[in-house]
């Protein structure tokens, strides 16, 4: 299965999805937030399949950490998560064919699809 980096500022919405995607059998590790993420990516990037991240957060915000792992590791895939349209518009400007992103609110359902999908 992936090797999923999980960043969330929110705590609830980290423990719910990390629960989800292990339940499909997923390693996921946790960060609260973009720096912390980034962090993670600059030491093995290639250790990764996927990262899934909000778009809003405090500092480096989801739309600069997707920038900066397409960077890091052009062909990690990528899932973006907002509830806020106008942030959804800057996801899909990225220059990545391997990115989704999902609209919050979703289901546990929906967010275990979008991966599955993502991982084809």
């Amino acid at each position: 299965m992936a090797r999923i980096l999980l960043a969330d500022d929110d705590k609830a919405t980290r423990d719910l999805v990390k629960r989800a995607l292990e339940a499909d059998g997923h390693h996921v590790e946790l960060t609260q937030d973009g720096s912390e993420a980034l962090e993670r990516l600059k030491t093995a990037p290639e250790t990764l399949d996927l990262l899934v991240s909000d778009v809003h957060m405090p500092g480096i915000d989801g739309i600069e950490l997707a920038k900066r792992a397409i960077a890091a590791a052009p062909t990690m895939r990528l899932l973006l998560m907002s509830g806020f349209a106008e942030e959804l518009e800057r996801a899909h400007a990225l220059p990545s064919d391997k990115l989704a992103v999902i609209i919050k609110p979703f289901t546990l359902e929906q967010i275990r699809q979008a991966v599955r999908t993502l991982l084809g």
